[in-house]
């Protein structure tokens, strides 16, 4: 018979074993995979071609770390010198515009405690994060409004690594251009080693007599493509330098804010390379000429500075209208260059090729339109539909809350065709999962990589294709967000059929 110490041992050793064990099973838990050629899905249909392209796109979760990231945010009025300087009345995160970068590692949980010292109701909703259902922040689907002196805990563990932003879903028109957005960056379990990571914050004002416009949801930007300013800002200000050393290898995070304006930014004489978008990793380099970045978009950059770069200046130029706006500039510090970090562009992810599938009708199809009447005098339409708003504070979550509500399955491919009737812009951005543009006017598009929001041009058809992998109601709306406000907004319903 074993000692009582001998007894102690084999507990312990047993409980080590199981511990290694349960340790291997959570380290070595792949990707989301799609089940083998001939499986059939929760609804009994055998799976399609496309869902098994898609294997390994993205992980279903990330590997828990076990670390927490603890942190209090609070919306408020607050006065800054902003733009070129001047004092700016705002409404602001933790007092600054943009908000706070917020940075995480992937596996790491956040929990962000949020108070509201608005006078008005507000939420924070984490566009592009896939997150559960109930954190997402919109109001009367997923929580009810935060009142004025209220808080809500945001807890969630990002399942991608990318760069992402926050901002309110309740009057986003006006609360987003008053200064209420900041980044949530999610770094690699192992972060490549940049000299730098840097993030700009790209946006526009409307500025009369020192003041933002009072004047929101105009007929002119409800009529038009939304609210553009007459002052482009980069991090709040319109004279954003970057300086840099020769052979610097930097991380560049552009976001669009802005609540209309498209950017097009170009990068001439700087050897820089897309290798995200909205996020995610693209499958390889690209280059950046003739990216439209529109509102909700973003775009990572691999930029290498040149060892022989010493004393340059370069200016970052937004080519998007026919006038050309200098953003900011990248200024080469004199001196002897420093070695360049070398390693391989992460840009090498997985992309379904999802080809073929014109023939394929779509799940799904939206038709953007507009027509007079609602709040505003103009309602903007999906499938002849304005949803309602909620803009109160006890606003139920368990009917949408007057949003027409179309279901998507769970784990299954789907094509979405949205079909602009209208001669405006419209960014349109689905929460909670993310999408390959398949085609523009019947013409397959090349894109290697996924997105959350894509511009839809006047008069143009754009098919994408997605494989959702997290269930809830979830938001699909423009993005110009004086268009949403006005009722360009539904909800995608997705679980298992």
């Amino acid at each position: 018979m074993a000692t009582a110490s001998q007894r102690v041992r084999l507990i312990i050793g047993a409980t080590l074993v199981a511990g290694i064990a349960a340790a291997l099973l959570v380290r070595s838990r792949p990707p989301w995979r799609a089940p083998e050629r001939g499986a059939v899905s929760a609804g009994g249909k055998p799976l399609s071609a496309q869902v098994r392209e898609f294997e390994g796109s993205y992980p279903e979760t990330a590997e828990p770390t076990g670390v927490v990231r603890d942190v209090a945010l609070e919306a408020g009025p607050v006065t800054l010198p902003l733009l070129d300087g001047q004092p700016l009345d705002v409404w602001a995160y933790n007092g600054q515009v943009p908000g706070p970068t917020i940075r995480v590692r992937l596996g790491e949980r956040l929990r962000v405690t949020f108070t509201n010292r608005l006078a008005r109701p507000t939420t924070v909703h984490w566009h592009g994060v896939r997150l559960p259902n109930a954190m997402d922040g919109v109001p009367g689907v997923t929580q009810p409004a935060v009142p004025p002196g209220g808080t809500f805990v945001y807890e969630f563990a990002p399942k991608d690594a990318g760069t992402f932003w926050f901002h309110p879903h309740l009057r986003s028109s006006e609360q987003v251009e008053r200064g209420l957005y900041g980044v949530l960056v999610v770094e690699d379990a192992a972060p490549l080693p940049y000299s730098r990571d840097v993030v700009w914050v790209l946006d526009d004002w409307r500025i009369r007599e020192g003041a933002i416009d009072p004047r929101f949801n105009t007929p002119h930007d409800l009529m038009h493509d939304g609210r553009w300013g007459n002052v482009i800002t980069v991090n709040g200000r319109i004279d954003e330098r970057l300086t840099v050393r020769p052979g610097e290898r930097i991380r560049l995070r552009l976001l669009n804010a802005a609540n209309g304006r498209v950017f097009a930014p170009d990068f001439s004489g700087l050897d820089a390379r897309v290798i995200a978008v909205d996020g995610l990793y693209t499958a390889k380099p690209l280059d950046p000429a003739g990216f439209e970045l529109a509102p909700g978009n973003r775009i990572d950059l691999d930029i290498t500075i040149p060892p022989s770069g010493a004393g340059r200046q370069l200016s970052v130029v937004d080519r998007f209208t026919r006038r050309p706006n200098v953003l900011a500039s990248i200024d080469v510090s004199q001196g002897a260059a420093v070695q360049s970090p070398a390693f391989p562009s992460p840009a090498a992810a997985h992309v379904p090729p999802w080809r073929d599938t014109a023939a394929i009708a779509p799940r799904l199809e939206y038709r953007l339109a507009a027509r007079r009447g609602g709040e505003f005098g103009i309602e903007w339409t999906l499938n002849g539909a304005a949803a309602r708003h909620a803009h109160d504070t006890e606003a139920s979550a368990a009917d949408g809350h007057g949003h027409e509500v179309s279901v998507l399955p769970w784990r299954e491919w789907s094509k979405l065709r949205f079909v602009n009737d209208s001669g405006r812009l419209h960014p349109i951005h689905l929460h909670g999962m993310f999408f390959k543009v398949l085609s523009r006017d019947g013409r397959p598009a090349d894109e290697p990589f996924f997105r959350d929001t894509v511009l839809v041009h006047a008069r143009e058809t754009v098919d994408v294709g997605l494989v959702p992998l997290d269930e809830g109601r979830w938001m699909l709306h423009c993005h110009i967000l004086e268009h949403a406000e006005a009722g360009m907004m539904s909800l995608l319903d997705v679980k298992s059929m």
